[in-house]
């Protein structure tokens, strides 16, 4: 090897080397006026957090000078882990031509929606979600956003949710005859314990995270009972059992309470929706540790949106009226009783990136402050089994951060205009 080569090859170990020292040092500094401590519900004053690859190195007094890399002021601001959002579908967005375009838009034309979508959920402060059905879109945004082609929040995908033939996510519910075919398993209609099984596993295959199931009839699709159940006990057992042998966490979309109950006897892991739950199905969820995420957002928005002639299905407006109408009571008697319950908005039904309005319709419904804050985030990380590593603003947890400029526990609408987003360590919105 000649001088110069030698040269050359010491020359690029040593940038490499440099390179890599800065990469493995670079460090962020938020001096933060006010913490939320997510297991007291209370905020801690001064405090500076040490953030380093992502995770949060320390979380100390704020006292004299901070050495950091970068340093972050929010001295005058109120800082919280990242918000999560465990019922969303980033796929779509309400509209009264939104039926038609299930025949209308392409693949590509739900993906460039849904990463729209997501940017803007993601800059609403929420750097976590549960999508709870689509196409299988989904599911793939999920993975462009962990391999950061995409920007957005963490994605817990679905991917299809699971229902039996003509249950709420048949997709071709509605469809003309001779295009209703038999969707299968493949596609998450079930009729059996064996398809069941055969459903849940193509979903992990496909690369979905958790499992979403359609227990009763729902609001928005074209079937006239939006509250009948729709598994039998035997379907359900098989589904639940192939989830917890992939380790996946199960949801169940319910409004009727018959359907509820069976769900839960059945070992699923949350309650999506609640409508029309009664206290029979409450006590089995606090016995059983069942989670409850209301979507009060999407309760109120297709309430509102039932009274203007035109904007739903004729078949879908009682619905509509009925089930949003019952909503915040349930959610008041399931609180006052003791279920445990972890925030979900069900955003696609309202609008992506008002997510935050759904802290203000929970405090309006009797939650205190604090507990609509914890539902967000040790409760909503709790559910998905990453307790140990999202929801706090600890040492060891990734560094999703946001921050308002007002106290939320004085006013909870503060949290629909958050002025600061970080997402493992990466500043969004500052």
């Amino acid at each position: 090897m000649t001088i110069n080569h030698q040269r050359k090859s010491t020359f690029l170990v040593l940038l490499l080397l440099l390179f890599s020292f800065l990469s493995f040092a670079q460090t962020k500094a938020i001096k933060a006026g006010y913490v939320f401590d997510a297991t007291s519900g209370k905020f801690v004053k001064n405090k500076t957090i040490l953030i380093e690859n992502g995770r949060i190195k320390s979380v100390s007094d704020t006292k004299g000078e901070v050495i950091a890399d970068e340093i972050i002021d929010l001295s005058n601001s109120w800082v919280m882990p990242g918000f999560m959002d465990l019922h969303v579908h980033l796929e779509g967005e309400s509209s009264p031509s939104g039926y038609l375009e299930e025949f209308t838009k392409n693949q590509a034309d739900i993906a460039y929606d849904a990463a729209v979508f997501a940017k803007r959920t993601l800059m609403a402060g929420f750097t976590t979600v549960r999508d709870l059905g689509g196409s299988g879109v989904n599911t793939s945004l999920s993975k462009a956003i962990a391999m950061g082609k995409v920007e957005g929040p963490r994605i817990y995908s679905a991917g299809r949710a699971i229902a039996t033939t003509g249950g709420h996510a048949d997709p071709t519910n509605g469809y003309r005859s001779d295009l209703e075919g038999d969707p299968g398993p493949r596609l998450g209609v079930i009729n059996s314990r064996e398809e069941a099984r055969k459903a849940v596993r193509q979903n992990y295959k496909d690369g979905a995270q958790v499992i979403k199931i359609t227990a009763t009839g729902g609001v928005l699709s074209l079937a006239k009972s939006g509250m009948a159940p729709q598994f039998t006990m035997d379907e359900l057992e098989g589904i639940i059992e192939a989830a917890n042998d992939l380790g996946m966490v199960t949801a169940a979309h319910a409004h009727g309470a018959e359907g509820m109950k069976r769900a839960v006897l059945a070992g699923i892991n949350s309650i999506e929706h609640g409508s029309l739950m009664t206290e029979e199905v409450m006590d089995l969820m606090v016995e059983r540790g069942t989670y409850y995420v209301p979507t009060l957002s999407a309760g109120i928005f297709t309430m509102e949106k039932a009274e203007i002639k035109g904007y739903y299905p004729d078949i879908v407006v009682p619905k509509a009226k009925t089930i949003g109408a019952q909503m915040q009571g349930t959610f008041n008697k399931a609180y006052l009783k003791g279920v445990k319950i972890a925030f979900g908005t069900d955003s696609g039904v309202s609008p992506h990136g008002e997510n935050a309005k759904e802290f203000q319709y929970m405090v309006q419904a009797g939650m205190k402050p604090d507990d609509a804050i914890k539902s967000a985030t040790i409760e909503a990380a709790k559910l998905l089994r990453v307790g140990d590593e999202l929801g706090q603003i600890k040492d060891g947890y990734i560094a999703d951060i946001v921050a308002v400029d007002h106290d939320p526990l004085q006013d909870i609408k503060i949290l629909q205009n958050v002025s600061f987003v970080m997402k493992e360590g990466v500043v969004y919105k500052k």
